[in-house]
């Protein structure tokens, strides 16, 4: 992640997608946060109310980058730094109601969606905004599994947090993506836009339709700066990826990247991505962001049971070999997918 301060960088961009007419302009907000490129796109606006918007946009989602930080100074280290002591943390409605739905995710998934494991993560180098070659001890991977850090050790009273178990360190670098589509939606929809994409590192979420048009994104290939297949978004409908391309680092041979396996404390090498789709609710694009992960660490044995427990039912899984596999909606949303070979 960049350092306080590096979305003011922002890049304004301007394209027009569908006509020549004002009406039919997509302008498009650019900014870096999260560690990863977000874009705004907005439709039906003049150039400069797009412009504002995207800009509110990123205000917020730089807000949320410090405030949930899991290594530079911010309220979350502020709260794992109080676990660790053994302490209680006054925290806020809006940290306690994230950490809440969290706690709901990993117990529904088995605890393969475990954001407690703070200390595994860091202990293989990717709490960092420069991923390096890292090989930790059996020992210390031992270590922190032995602990057992869970989402349920936390303890609620109000808006005060502690913890029964100092192993906790939290890190809601699998969750807190998809918390800012959520909140960049109803900033847009406070605002009465016509229609916007909102696009964080790949997980994004529609509002409205440009035109007589659906929202086409792309579901990237794994392996190459090309797609597999689009798919069209209707309003509220949310994309979310978790794959192995982006951080990770390559050591004997062998890929590691940054999604651990909880029950292992070892990174995740079997699975190349995995894309869902979810639609409805106020909470659609943190259910994106979320609920990928516990794929992924299911592995392609056991995908689709983990799938079925949650309740997906559009789901794209590519193994590590390439191969591809989708469940039967999500066949049918895309229609025929070329092999990403």
């Amino acid at each position: 992640m960049r350092k306080a301060g590096s979305w003011l960088s922002v890049v304004f961009l301007m394209t027009l997608l569908l006509g020549c007419g004002r009406n039919d302009a997509v302008y498009r907000t650019q900014g870096h946060v999260f560690g990863t490129q977000v874009e705004v796109s907005v439709y039906g606006e003049s150039e400069q109310r797009a412009q504002e918007l995207g800009a509110e946009v990123l205000k917020e989602f730089d807000r949320l980058h410090h405030k949930f930080h899991a290594w530079q100074p911010s309220q979350l280290t502020a709260l794992n730094d109080a676990i660790a002591r053994g302490e209680t943390f006054q925290a806020d409605e809006e940290m306690v109601d994230l950490l809440k739905s969290a706690t709901q995710l990993a117990e529904q998934s088995q605890n393969l969606f475990n954001p407690a494991i703070g200390h595994l993560i860091r202990l293989w180098g990717f709490q960092s905004s420069d991923i390096t070659e890292h090989g930790p001890s059996q020992q210390e991977i031992r270590r922190w599994v032995d602990a057992n850090p869970r989402m349920t050790d936390l303890v609620f009273e109000g808006t005060r947090i502690s913890s029964r178990n100092k192993a906790v360190m939290l890190d809601l670098g699998g969750y807190a993506k998809g918390y800012a589509l959520d909140r960049a939606a109803r900033i847009l929809r406070d605002a009465h836009v016509k229609a916007a994409l909102v696009n964080v590192g790949g997980n994004i979420i529609a509002i409205g339709r440009p035109g007589n048009r659906a929202w086409r994104v792309g579901i990237r290939d794994p392996r190459s700066e090309g797609t597999v297949a689009s798919i069209e978004l209707q309003d509220n409908e949310a994309v979310g990826t978790s794959g192995d391309y982006q951080r990770y680092f390559m050591k004997d041979g062998k890929r590691h990247p940054h999604i651990i396996d909880p029950r292992t404390g070892q990174t995740t090498d079997v699975v190349a991505s995995v894309t869902i789709i979810t639609s409805g609710g106020k909470d659609v694009g943190l259910r994106s962001d979320g609920n990928s992960k516990p794929l992924f660490v299911a592995g392609p044995s056991r995908w689709k049971e983990m799938a079925q427990h949650l309740g997906l039912q559009e789901v794209m899984l590519i193994d590590a070999e390439h191969n591809v596999d989708m469940t039967p909606a999500m066949q049918q949303r895309l229609g025929a997918v070329a092999h990403p070979g």
